[in-house]
């Protein structure tokens, strides 16, 4: 590819740009912030919630539009004039999935509206696992205590019957929602709405600046990140990345704890 064209870079947070503590490396900062100097466009496009993914945001320097919640929501922190693109699942769905879940005695549920948190059940630990970024937390029925459409659903069940529930959304509600599993150790089934992944989050981004998809650039270690990988000109996964997205991908790059994505922009932008 030629490298005089600005490239798009897209880069999943957790497992990929982030060490496993949960650092960015100053080489791979260094390495960034000359392709933004190059003038390559970069954004983030996570799982992550905006709250819990803003502080990496402000320390890459950014100035350019995020993908959270797996694509249910997109905007421009620096630029409201951009757009709010917020696609929650309906409300009357979320109180059907619930039911079943309870049925199926999990430990909780827990619900996001952007950067509100609701819970079903009172959980110390899990209360302190997602209340960074400071949100504003609700305890209580969900069937009651929803105030709308909601943009993420997490359910923490135990692990005999992650996969029975994963069934029944699959049965009942597939074309309404999506769901993926997390990796061990969590037995944690994360839903959206469906036909919202990360590669619609970066079409948005990339029909913005007009740029190819043959000119994008995505990193990615996980099975949230098939879609974007699979979308972008260049799908580069990460050493330590799932099989299932090697397998999608056209470069593997080292592991996130070896500057990975460092390491592919420096020889493929020749920084």
């Amino acid at each position: 590819m030629d490298k005089k064209f600005k490239r798009l870079i897209a880069l999943d947070l957790d497992g990929t740009l982030l060490k496993d503590d949960k650092t960015i490396s100053p080489y791979t900062k260094q390495i960034i912030e000359r392709a933004k100097q190059d003038g390559h466009i970069v954004c983030i496009a996570t799982g992550r919630p905006f709250r819990s993914s803003v502080m990496y945001y402000h320390e890459l320097g950014l100035n350019t539009p995020i993908v959270n919640f797996n694509g249910a929501f997109v905007h421009h922190p620096k630029n409201d004039s951009w757009g709010i693109h917020h696609t929650p699942m309906h409300l009357d769905v979320v109180k059907e999935i619930l039911d079943v879940a309870e049925q199926y005695k999990v430990h909780n549920v827990l619900a996001e509206i952007l950067d509100d948190l609701y819970f079903h059940y009172h959980d110390e630990k899990l209360m302190d696992i997602f209340s960074f970024g400071n949100p504003t937390i609700e305890v209580g029925d969900l069937r009651h205590n929803l105030p709308n459409n909601v943009t993420s659903i997490l359910i923490h069940s135990p692990e005999k019957n992650v996969e029975r529930i994963r069934y029944y959304l699959s049965e009942v509600h597939a074309e309404v929602v999506d769901h993926r599993r997390w990796t061990a150790p969590w037995h944690v089934i994360e839903i959206i709405r469906a036909g919202i992944n990360k590669a619609e989050g970066l079409k948005k981004i990339s029909s913005h600046y007009n740029i190819p998809k043959e000119h994008i650039i995505a990193f990615g270690d996980e099975d949230n990140d098939l879609d974007m990988i699979d979308f972008a000109g260049t799908g580069v996964t990460m050493e330590n990345a799932i099989d299932r997205l090697k397998a999608v991908g056209n470069v593997i790059t080292k592991s996130n704890e070896e500057d990975g994505v460092a390491h592919f922009l420096r020889k493929e932008l020749d920084l």
